[in-house]
């Protein structure tokens, strides 16, 4: 194809488009319709010069104005109250169970690899010295130690504020870092349960392990919940680079991509929840049992609202991806 005659021949139509864009409301009905025609025959004409003669210029031009046009025609629609209600009663829910094969294996993994570091530690009293002196320790685990008062340490609101952003920040890295293979996601997790381990084992070793699983169980059943699902999520999204199915690889990657998104969004409010359980609930005066009841009772809620509701979105088609109507449109490809 001849790009100075294809150019010569359409300019006309393309700063036609362009007037009548520039017009906005202020159309008329068959102004309208001859911006929609011009509109379709600028997007024809962009799909011939990307496929024979790639201009960058002229590519990024039309790009740019059938872009313009197709929000004419099409509209904008605005988020309202009900795409908020639909995204935590289908779209969150529903990612979150369309994802359980890949969280509920690695939280069980992740628990059991938390609770071997600490077997290792409490059963081992040389890797107890090499993570401190004996006074130090010591200091941690006795009644009134740093593991207790670490819940109490700071008021409660800017305590509850720091632990959300902390957790957000872990969940948002699980998710956005699982495209690399999910490599950093392994990292990530396996710090978290390095830590945990090492609270287990000291505190398992001083016999004060009930005290600790007082403490950390109120939150720490919804908070870890959350984080196994945002590892989940990158580890899926990891797989995806390596095997995106019948969907090309640029495809597959926009859709879980997007599902990642949306799914960071509904577990910072998930951790929100367990941050105002930690702050309020770990540290107060109430007796363990009900500290933990509390904590179960929350996983338990949590647990119900994804299979019951996330399940049955799922059934319905729902995928956490955004709506059709959303989405950008796709040429077809060959399988």
């Amino acid at each position: 194809m001849d790009l100075d005659v294809f150019v010569t021949a359409h300019q006309a139509e393309w700063q036609r488009l362009e007037h009548l864009l520039r017009r906005g409301r202020k159309l008329t009905g068959a102004e309208a319709d001859e911006l929609i025609a011009l509109y379709q025959r600028t997007a024809t004409h962009l799909s011939l010069i990307q496929s024979s003669a790639p201009d960058p210029m002229l590519t990024g031009r039309l790009t740019q104005l059938v872009a313009r046009a197709r929000a004419t025609v099409t509209g904008t629609r605005r988020a309202t109250w009900r795409d908020a209600a639909r995204f935590f009663t289908e779209g969150f829910p529903a990612a979150v169970y369309r994802s359980r094969r890949w969280w509920v294996p690695t939280a069980l993994l992740s628990i059991a690899v938390g609770a071997l570091i600490g077997w290792w530690i409490a059963a081992h009293p040389e890797v107890q010295a090499a993570i401190g002196a004996p006074t130090e320790l010591r200091e941690m685990t006795r009644p009134g130690g740093a593991y207790e008062t670490y819940y109490s340490s700071h008021p409660a609101t800017s305590f509850a504020a720091q632990v959300w952003t902390n957790n957000a920040r872990a969940a948002a890295m699980c998710l956005v870092l699982g495209a690399f293979l999910g490599l950093p996601v392994l990292w990530i997790l396996f710090q978290n349960m390095l830590n945990l381990g090492v609270a287990i084992g000291l505190m398992g070793s001083a016999g004060r392990l009930d005290t600790l699983l007082g403490l950390l169980l109120p939150h720490g059943l919804l908070e870890l919940t959350a984080v196994f699902v945002a590892a989940g999520t990158g580890l899926r999204l990891g797989w995806t680079v390596i095997d995106p199915g019948p969907r090309t690889r640029r495809v597959a990657l926009a859709e879980q991509g997007r599902a990642a998104l949306g799914m960071a969004m509904g577990l910072a409010v998930v951790l929100f929840l367990s941050g105002i359980i930690e702050a309020f609930v770990t540290p107060s005066g109430l007796p363990t049992w009900a500290r933990i009841g509390i904590g179960v009772l929350a996983e338990a809620l949590f647990l119900v609202y994804v299979w019951v509701l996330g399940g049955r979105a799922a059934k319905a088609g729902e995928t956490g991806d955004l709506q059709a109507a959303d989405q950008s449109s796709s040429l077809p490809v060959a399988a």
